[in-house]
């Protein structure tokens, strides 16, 4: 994918009408602080579109990123930071499964999951989530530069158990740093997106 250009298009709350973009959409889940801003950023060729905030939970919102006019990334809302209120917390999964539910364009959810750590009982549930309303998740494993290139094929197997994937699960290793995965990525999301007719306007 050439990165022509790139805009933070719409930015819907927990009481937002859900918006009919007319263009496919992929959307990325994940936990607060498994990297999902650094990845959106690295896929955009962008150092700081996606908010990237010090404090995980931050991102409250669900996020629509128009690439080339052509399609929709759409950043989900972080789950199981424990500082974020269970009141605020609540609130997240309705608008996420709303989202899930409703979007006529989407295509796709990939599941972050950090590659150093068994995924936990968030992640496992969000897995489940996911294929509950119909998606076969496809799983990038992130911080990839953050372990040896020997322990990759262990950790990523370590996941796949843990979540118990299904047959054919891709996993795709991540790196923030050397934009390894970035490639695999765009193909598969071009994979899902191929042939879509463009909005009118």
């Amino acid at each position: 994918m050439v990165i022509k250009n790139v805009s933070l298009d719409i930015v819907c709350g927990v009481t937002s009408k859900l918006p009919v973009t007319g263009r496919p959409e992929v959307a990325f889940a994940g936990k607060s602080n498994v990297g999902k801003s650094s990845l959106i950023n690295g896929l955009m060729n962008r150092k700081s579109l996606a908010r990237t905030s010090s404090e995980p939970g931050k991102t409250q919102t669900i996020n629509f990123y128009n690439i080339n006019e052509q399609l929709y990334l759409v950043d989900l809302p972080g789950y199981g930071y424990a500082k974020v209120s269970k009141a605020e917390s609540a609130k997240w999964g309705p608008m996420i499964e709303r989202y899930l539910h409703t979007s006529e364009g989407l295509k796709a959810v990939f599941l972050l999951i950090d590659i150093r750590h068994e995924p936990g009982k968030n992640d496992c549930t969000m897995y489940d989530w996911i294929v509950h309303n119909g998606f076969s998740p496809i799983i990038i494993a992130t911080k990839l530069d953050k372990i040896k290139r020997s322990q990759v094929a262990k950790q990523v197997k370590l996941i796949k158990t843990a979540l118990k994937v299904r047959p054919g699960t891709q996993v795709i290793p991540f790196s923030a740093v050397s934009k390894q995965g970035r490639d695999e990525i765009w193909e598969v999301i071009e994979g899902l997106t191929a042939g879509e007719p463009a909005a009118e306007e």
